[in-house]
This record gives structure tokens, sequence and C-alpha cells, in this order.
């Protein structure tokens, strides 16, 4: 009797642990499934009105991960429980899409097309301080460009100086084919170093101007109309609000058990916080800016550029409202961009008119700067077609 006593209670204790761990594991799943989806929010929701979210978003990758985790250990214990993750998955399919692809089967060109092979890259400056510790940068680039064979170039913090021995203007235009091109400066300093903005191509420019963010700001969108053949393509390229980082908040990001104290560990947290919400309201304000230009053009339209959000954003969805992602059409894997602490980010982006389809996207990951170069060919259809339709 008083066996069977103890083998009851050794059984009871042992429901109640297991009863306590699953409750744990729900509560686990449940918060990881509501952050997830709070990161969806942020492509609706404008950082001026609920910056939270956009914090929340730059961690969509990992949260992402996390809820596949719990999808796949409640399908080994075969619970219903797996519904939570599933369903705060499923909700934010097209953030998933826009993360990864898989993209199985080659394109199928339209006939008649037009060919534009188009290549967009933030270069920092051409490695004017040397952050990558490689001499030789600088001319890597040069040789990258003139391996793609671009038809079109955007560069993003473009630098060039009339003076110092980097005329990366002139060397661009002596070394690669696309020679029309149209910059616009931020910075001038003594009067031979410019840094800005820059696209470059094959086609002849017809048009060009500058979308101003009205605000103290080095950042800047371009516009440039190229004549392509009995068409005229508008390029944009945009370099949006970055988060302005010190370098004590990578030191800080990258080893916070440097910071020797609570206090300044509480410090260190909120002016990366603050940083960041103060660069998501600005990106917020000036995509509208950008987005209500390119709604009003007159031609189909190419959209390059550092957007410093990621995909599951609203400085995304608002710009990429109407258009074909070229990363989603043709590119394979996880799609990241930057080659930095946050590596997994994407935030470099080459969109097109529904005038056009996109082939052979892909990312060059060479350590040239803090992000990698993105390049895809496009196929212009023949006149017929608008955007509008």
């Amino acid at each position: 009797m008083g066996n069977t006593l103890t083998q009851a209670s050794t059984v009871a204790g042992r429901r109640i642990k297991r009863s306590f761990l699953f409750k744990l594991i729900v509560f686990l799943n449940i918060g990881a499934a509501v952050l997830l989806i709070l990161s969806h929010v942020a492509s609706y929701v404008s950082p001026s009105i609920f910056w939270v979210a956009s914090l929340v978003a730059l961690a969509y990758p990992g949260l992402l991960l996390v809820n596949l985790l719990f999808i796949l250990y409640w399908l080994l214990v075969k619970s219903r429980a797996l519904f939570i993750s599933l369903f705060a998955v499923l909700v934010g399919f097209d953030n998933l899409q826009n993360q990864i692809q898989l993209n199985l089967f080659q394109t199928e060109v339209p006939a008649n097309a037009q060919k534009l092979r188009v290549l967009s890259f933030n270069a920092r400056l051409f490695d004017l301080y040397e952050w990558t510790g490689n001499p030789l940068t600088r001319h890597k680039i040069f040789k990258m460009v003139q391996d793609e064979t671009p038809d079109i170039i955007c560069f993003q913090e473009f630098y060039t100086s009339s003076k110092s021995g980097r005329n990366n203007l002139d060397t661009l235009l002596r070394l690669q084919k696309a020679t029309n091109h149209h910059v616009a400066y931020t910075e001038t300093l003594r009067n031979s170093d410019h840094w800005g903005i820059a696209t470059f191509s094959t086609y002849p420019v017809v048009n060009k101007g500058n979308i101003l963010f009205h605000e103290q700001t080095n950042n800047l969108c371009i516009f440039t109309d190229l004549k392509v053949g009995q068409d005229t393509v508008r390029v944009y390229n945009v370099h949006f609000q970055s988060n302005r980082f010190k370098r004590e908040d990578y030191e800080f990001l990258g080893n916070p058990n440097a910071k020797p104290s609570n206090d300044e560990k509480i410090t260190a947290s909120r002016n990366i916080i603050r940083r960041l919400q103060v660069g998501a309201v600005k990106r917020a304000r000036q995509v509208k800016v950008v987005a209500d230009h390119i709604e009003s053009s007159p031609y189909p339209v190419i959209v390059c550029g550092d957007f410093n959000d990621p995909p599951a954003s609203f400085t995304y969805n608002k710009i990429s409202k109407g258009l074909q992602d070229s990363f989603g059409e043709s590119g394979w894997g996880l799609g990241n961009t930057y080659n930095g602490l946050f590596s997994i980010l994407r935030i470099d982006y080459l969109l097109h008119d529904p005038r056009m389809v996109g082939s052979g996207y892909k990312t060059i990951r060479q350590n040239l700067s803090d992000h990698y170069a993105i390049v895809s060919d496009l196929w212009l259809k023949p006149a017929g077609a608008g955007r509008k339709e």
C-alpha cells in the first residue's frame, strides 16, 4: 500500500512539473508570437505615430527564426500549440517573402524587351577613411563595377575630390561604359572635396532633378530621366536617413559587458534607442516625399538606394507600393545587404515598374563597404502597358 501511494505521488509530481513546463513554454511562445506580429505592424504604422514597432521590426529575422523553432518543437511533441507561431508567421507572409527567397526557376524574359543591367551600391565614400583596413579597397570597387558592366549605376555615399588624388568621378568615367551622369552634393569642403549621391548611365540623360527633404540632413534623393530607345525611364537614387550611430554605440552593441556599471549600460542603451527613434521618424517623413514624387512620375520608374530600414518597415512598404522588388523576382536566400554588426539586415533595394521584369538578381558579397552591392537585369517591355493601367 505504501509503495502504491509513493508511486502515485511520484506520477502526480511529474504531471505537475510537466504541466508547469508546458505552460511556461506556451507563455514564452505567445511572447515571441506577439513580438513577431508587432514587427508586421511596423509596415503599416508610421514611426511618428508608433515608433516602438519600427524598433521591433529590426529584429524580424531573429523573431522569425524563434517562431519557426517553436513550430518545429510543437510538431515534434504533437501539440496544437504550433498554431500560435504559425498564425504569427502567416500574418506577415509578405515580410517573409521580402526577406527570404527560394526562386527555383529562371525568370521568363519578355519578347522584344530592352535589357538594362542596374547596380546599386552604398560605396561608403570609396573607403576614404580606410575603414576596411585594405588600401586596395577603392580599386576593388572600380574592378567590381567593371566586372558587372552595368548600364545604370546608383551610388550612395559618393565622394570625389579634385585635389586629394581621389577623383572618383573622373576615374569612373574613364574605367566603365556608363558615362552619362547625374551627381548631387550635400556637402563640399575646400571647393574640391564633395560628398553626395551619383547616378551613371549608358543612356542619354534628358532630364534630372533633386528631391530635398527640407530638414537638416546629409541625405538626399535624385531622379534622372534616361532615353531608352523610344521610351523614357526615370531612375530614383535615394539615401534615406541613417541612425547616425557613434563609435561608442557600435562598441557597446558589440560588447555590452564593456560597460562596467549598470548606470552606464542604461545610458548607452537609451542613447541607441533614441537614435533609432529619431532615424525612424525622419525616414517616415522622407519616404512620403519620395513616394509622392514617384506616384506623379510620367515614366516607368526604377528605384535604387540605401533605405536604412528592413523589409518589415514603414519605409519599405510606403515606397514599394505599385512596384516590383528585384530580389523577390529572382533573388535567392536571405537577401541581407548590410556588411556590419547586424549583417542579417536587408536595407538596400532595387525596385522597378511593372513594365519591367527582373532577372539574375544577386548580392555581391565583397568586403568593400559596410554595405554589399546589389545587381539585377531589368527587361523593359515595349511601350503600351504603362504602370498606371
